[in-house]
């Protein structure tokens, strides 16, 4: 046997032997790369006479030939036995139920749902969004709003305060949202016309009540701003929000530091059930505040109370929510409880909209 009878046995032994496409890999190199064995015997080529190269170069050419097709082949069946391999690994079970994909098995919480309906109700007539801190200055929480000193909402059993600061100052955490109408007018030239969603907290825990709630209002700021168009609004609002053709309002008089006139607004409903029907019944049901914004608001916020007026609403978004869907309890809606959230709350992609429905 000649040497290159002995270095063919030897790789193709090599070859077959191989078990996986790295080891397969590795034979090539030692065979055909830079340095291999075979590589080294074409590099003698040069050295040969004409009549060895037709001999010997012809029969060290073959077995290049014959060693790269071997090792194609081999690569081929261990390709495809890995592949064979893989296939009885990761079986599925066709019989198992298709599992929901995360945008169909998540929901949308009932508040962050009141909250995008309520912004495309009011976005529709024209109202902004606006924002403020949730960390507010006694200035802004109290005094610019008409709170006079020794107020019961500055009392400790109403507000949370914070430490006090190097000079004295306390802040709180805001007991409304109203702090951001008095920023509004600081910034912004009248006509203003906003709605202001967020958190607010008050030292107060039950069924109906939590230390920290929600809430929304209304501001609109113009010089001809008047109770029929506040009226008009709230109306719309209620149509719409609860999804009736049509709502029987009433107007109480009530007392707010920040407006004057101020009002509490009941709508007509029917209470008989376990679930409030609003449009029709013999039943009343309170559901905001409201009223023209004080004098001493309108000069807090930079505005001039003999050129412009204004009027403001406001009402607890965990409460509407409650009346809408029929949830019993409000300290359900902190508990995270997936079974909850299951229930009451709302697929994501199902966005409220007033041409396509508020309730998805």
């Amino acid at each position: 046997m000649t040497e290159l009878d002995t270095l063919k046995s030897q790789l193709m032994s090599e070859i077959a032997a191989a078990g996986d496409e790295a080891s397969i890999e590795a034979v090539r190199v030692s065979a055909l790369g830079k340095k291999g064995s075979v590589s080294e015997l074409l590099k003698t080529l040069g050295t040969m006479t004409p009549e060895e190269r037709q001999t010997r170069g012809a029969a060290i050419n073959q077995l290049k030939n014959e060693v790269t097709d071997f090792i194609t082949a081999r690569k081929s069946e261990l390709k495809d036995a890995a592949i064979t391999a893989r296939l009885k690994a990761e079986t599925v079970d066709v019989s198992l139920p298709v599992r929901q994909s995360p945008a169909e098995r998540g929901r949308i919480h009932p508040i962050s749902q009141i909250v995008d309906e309520i912004t495309a109700i009011f976005a529709d007539m024209g109202f902004s969004i606006a924002e403020g801190p949730d960390i507010e200055t006694d200035y802004y929480n109290f005094t610019a709003l008409n709170f006079p000193e020794g107020h019961p909402a500055r009392e400790m059993h109403d507000t949370f305060f914070l430490p006090a600061n190097d000079k004295g100052e306390r802040k709180v955490l805001r007991t409304h949202t109203s702090p951001v109408q008095v920023r509004t007018m600081e910034a912004q030239k009248p006509p203003i016309r906003i709605v202001i969603p967020g958190k607010t907290y008050r030292q107060d825990s039950d069924a109906t009540h939590s230390p920290m709630f929600h809430q929304v209002e209304g501001l609109v700021i113009d010089k001809k701003a008047n109770v029929s168009n506040l009226r008009w609004i709230l109306e719309e609002f209620c149509k719409t929000f609860f999804e009736v053709d049509s709502v029987v309002m009433r107007f109480r008089p009530s007392f707010f530091p920040f407006t004057e006139p101020s009002f509490e607004v009941d709508i007509q409903c029917d209470r008989s059930g376990p679930i409030v029907k609003f449009g029709e019944g013999k039943d009343w049901m309170e559901i905001l505040g409201c009223g023209m914004v004080h004098p001493n608001v309108l000069r807090a916020g930079g505005l001039d109370p003999d050129e412009y007026q204004g009027f403001a609403w406001g009402m607890g978004l965990d409460r509407i929510a409650m009346l809408k869907y029929g949830m019993p309890d409000l300290r359900d809606f902190f508990n995270a409880d997936v079974r909850w959230m299951n229930h009451y709350g709302f697929r994501p992609l199902d966005i409220p909209t007033l041409f396509g429905g508020l309730s998805q």
